[in-house]
């Protein structure tokens, strides 16, 4: 049998001090983006079938984060997201503590989907839950069942949104035991019409507004996880006093529908806003149009995600075009209204910052501060 290896040689030094990519964690945008681009055209040659019951598509919310339908008196827009990895993290941080983290679950879930939904200027109406368990013994622990349950009600209660209900199948062979696969798909209104906010009216001069994140969100944790393993004590690893590593990871996804509705009401037109999850900061250059943008301010970044960065070995091009890096969401607005935007989103308790603009040119982003720049072709996703 061969030895274990000894953690203070060179070599295992060496390997455990060699650069993290997203790609190595798991995670291939390459691979699955091909997928993502040849599923909505295929979807697209459906859209007839509305035509039947009366009503239309919105063509060009194909590709955004949302799709809409126009109804008549108004417009309907609906989403499907999944959680993706981050209950591993809270199971195995139950394990290590016996804390049920669940709660926070529960609000990354919910997040993923009703901060996909106001990027078109909708109102999210409805949550439907998507619970898929390896086994029926994953509901024999009633805390942490509860922690669910109670978690993704006050995130409910956060949105204003109505729990209709959902799906609790116990799939095993499908899901591992002891796991659980959790999905939340969320419908909306964009009431009156003219909330629609798909880009119209997005561009040169127009102010980039980017809304602080708490941390990690639920992007990223493939490699999250995967740098875990190689960290002196794991999830218990300290990255500040009193803060240890896998506490940091589960820190919940800000929900950002009150800034939405709040910009609303404010009088506030937001003319595009993108949901900076998988692919980073690279998620600024969504919309199809050719523009430049150009960022002069950059967010402090979270603790949890500069450890990640520093210890993956990352370059600030690998970690901004993976990681939220501090930015969770988007708001493009015109420049007159940037500070009103920050005012807005600041009485609503989220720190944001006036961070660029738009300008004419070839489709980019640059960040000023940091020396990087993204072209069109390192976002495929239409």
């Amino acid at each position: 049998m061969k030895p274990a290896a000894d953690p203070t040689t060179p070599a295992a030094a060496q390997a455990a001090a060699a650069p993290l990519s997203y790609d190595q964690a798991g995670v291939q945008y390459d691979l699955i983006d091909p997928l993502k681009v040849a599923a909505p055209r295929a979807a697209a040659a459906t859209a007839g079938h509305l035509a039947a019951h009366g009503f239309g598509e919105i063509e060009a919310s194909r590709g955004e984060s949302a799709y809409v339908v126009d109804v008549g008196p108004f417009m309907v827009a609906s989403i499907v997201e999944c959680l993706g990895s981050k209950a591993l993290v809270a199971d195995e941080m139950h394990r290590l503590t016996g804390q049920a983290f669940y709660a926070g679950i529960a609000q990354d879930t919910i997040a993923m989907a009703v901060n996909d939904l106001i990027t078109v200027g909708a109102t999210p109406l409805v949550v439907q839950a998507y619970w898929a368990a390896g086994g029926s013994e994953w509901f024999a622990d009633a805390a942490r069942a509860q922690a669910l349950v109670a978690g993704w009600k006050a995130a409910c209660d956060a949105c204003r949104v109505a729990w209709g209900g959902g799906e609790t199948p116990a799939l095993a062979g499908i899901v591992e035991r002891g796991r659980i696969d959790l999905a939340a798909a969320c419908t909306g209104l964009v009431n009156p019409k003219e909330r629609l906010t798909l880009g119209e009216k997005l561009g040169p001069g127009d102010a980039i507004v980017l809304l602080a994140s708490s941390g990690i969100h639920a992007n990223g944790l493939s490699l999250a996880r995967k740098l875990a393993e190689r960290l002196p004590q794991g999830y218990l690893t300290e990255i500040e006093p009193g803060l240890g590593y896998g506490q940091a990871l589960l820190a919940p996804t800000l929900l950002y529908p009150a800034v939405t509705e709040a910009l609303w009401a404010a009088g506030v037109r937001v003319h595009y806003a993108a949901n900076i999850t998988g692919h980073g900061w690279r998620k600024l250059l969504r919309h199809p149009r050719t523009l430049s943008y150009r960022i002069h301010t950059v967010p402090p970044v979270p603790p949890v995600l500069r450890f990640i960065q520093q210890q993956a070995g990352q370059d600030d091009t690998e970690a901004y075009g993976t990681l939220n890096m501090g930015a969770g969401f988007a708001l493009y607005v015109a420049a007159e209204d940037a500070e009103r935007t920050v005012a807005t989103a600041r009485a609503c308790g989220v720190p944001a910052w006036v961070a660029g603009q738009v300008e004419a040119g070839p489709k980019r982003l640059t960040i000023e501060p940091l020396g990087i720049t993204y072209s069109g072709e390192d976002l495929q996703l239409r």
